[in-house]
């Protein structure tokens, strides 16, 4: 039996950027981290006492006889592609799927880790990543980008540059104890609402025009700009809270699907509250709002959000991990 544990991450600065179509003509960079709120995927060779050979348990329970009639495309594709058979996979996490954390690909990573160790196999954090970009983007034509599969496979605070070559994970350098306060000044609330990354990403338009290419351009300037921010210590941390409000509003001009009228009108509500900045987690129409707000105001933002639920949360280094190894001796069952 393995179980691996995979965080789900927060995105700062630069999405957009991470899109393949506009990184290989042009440089992107995203800032984001990864929080202890995770996804756990519990995987083992299912016994052959039943009549079907392959059991899943995620929102809903599917029993198959063979991989093709499994209904969950990435379990599906997962499986063919690595050549998995008669397993019993749970997926159960921390936070609800679509709401702007990387569910999806947290998913996607943990359970590749899942199926690597059933194997016996060791996959590196790159490996993990490629292979959940390739399984998202290719096996299963979701639109998107690919900063949720590397932030998932490495966890941490990072700036993660892309080019026609790929991509590279550089670490924030920063003190403990400015990160930890950066940690102490964000909060953040779920709205209720949630939606499909790659929907958001299709009802926005996906494709490139000179607009959305400059936009895009200034977005990843905004990357250079927080992460001065962050690694200078004679910088004041606050500046990062009004960076958040100066990309939240530069990122609602890249579609009309990224706001509504009712999150408009919650940011305001915070804003008001006293907090400097904030923005809409993931591609945007829901889910959760995050704003930079000093700890003596705080109180006043939990009241201005009373009707949401508050989710405390904090930074995380980890990226996916194998919490539970118990090997199985498996022989392939005879045709």
């Amino acid at each position: 039996m393995i179980i691996t544990k995979t965080p789900f991450r927060m995105s700062f600065f630069g999405g957009g950027t991470d899109m393949q179509e506009y990184f290989t003509e042009n440089e992107g960079a995203v800032l984001s981290t990864t929080i202890d709120k995770y996804c756990y995927v519990n995987v083992r060779h299912l016994p052959r006492f039943f009549e079907y050979v392959t059991e899943l348990s995620y929102s809903k329970t599917e029993r198959v006889t063979c991989n093709d009639d499994i209904q969950h495309p990435m379990i599906r594709n997962a499986m063919n592609m690595l050549d998995m058979q008669e397993i019993r996979l749970t997926y159960e996490a921390d936070l609800p799927a679509r709401s702007g954390l990387g569910t999806s690909s947290s998913f996607a990573v943990g359970m590749l880790n899942a199926f690597y160790a059933l194997k016996g196999k060791y996959a590196d954090k790159k490996k993990l990543a490629d292979e959940a970009i390739y399984l998202e983007r290719t096996l299963c034509r979701e639109a998107g980008g690919w900063q949720d599969q590397i932030a998932a496979s490495y966890g941490g605070l990072n700036r993660i540059q892309f080019n026609a070559d790929g991509y590279e994970v550089f670490p924030i350098i920063i003190s403990p104890d400015r990160k930890s306060q950066l940690n102490k000044n964000l909060m953040m609330f779920f709205t209720g609402f949630t939606r499909f990354s790659s929907d958001v990403q299709k009802a926005n338009g996906i494709g490139m025009n000179q607009d959305r290419s400059r936009m895009l351009r200034e977005m990843r300037s905004l990357v250079d700009d927080a992460e001065k921010i962050l690694t200078n210590k004679e910088t004041d941390l606050d500046e990062f809270g009004h960076l958040l409000d100066y990309t939240w509003n530069l990122k609602k001009k890249a579609g009309s699907a990224v706001s509504t009228e009712s999150i408009d009108s919650l940011y305001r509500r915070g804003i008001e509250a006293g907090a400097l900045g904030g923005k809409l987690l993931g591609a945007g129409g829901g889910g959760f709002l995050i704003f930079y707000i000093e700890p003596d105001r705080q109180e006043n933002l939990r009241k201005a959000m009373e009707n949401l639920m508050y989710i405390p949360f904090a930074f995380e280094q980890g990226g996916t991990r194998v919490i539970h190894y118990t090997p199985e001796i498996y022989s392939p069952r005879k045709l």
